[in-house]
């Protein structure tokens, strides 16, 4: 059974950084595109972030660039999002996706990722 497993969500001021993480498991993703979306409350999901197979193609949502990295460990079947200077509008449910279609290909429509997490919460104070 494949699981994608979030932590690293809390509760931060404006400004502060979180670190997350996305452990996979049941299957390997090394040669799959893997995302972060976040869904606020009464709003869509929407795409955060993506990085590819290898690690070096990235693409990031406009409202989150230049302050939100994304990287993967393969050996580790893991997925990181480091957040900085966290803005109020970034608290959101976060979720890590993982897609067994695009292999060694990208995506960013949450319709092209077969896998999902359950999430977990950023909260970030004024």
């Amino acid at each position: 059974q494949v699981q994608l497993q979030e932590s690293g969500g809390g509760l931060v001021q404006a400004g502060g950084s979180l670190r997350l993480s996305c452990v996979a498991s049941g299957r390997t993703f090394s040669n799959y595109p893997m995302a972060w979306f976040r869904q606020a409350p009464g709003k869509e999901r929407e795409f955060v972030a993506v990085v590819g197979w290898s690690g070096s193609i990235k693409y990031y949502a406009n409202s989150v660039n230049a302050r939100f990295i994304v990287s993967r460990d393969n050996a580790k079947n893991t997925m990181f999002l480091q957040m900085n200077n966290l803005k109020p509008e970034d608290t959101a449910v976060y979720f890590c996706a993982a897609s067994e279609r695009k292999r060694f290909g990208i995506a960013r429509r949450s319709d092209e990722f077969d896998y999902w997490g359950q999430g977990t919460q950023v909260t970030v104070s004024s």
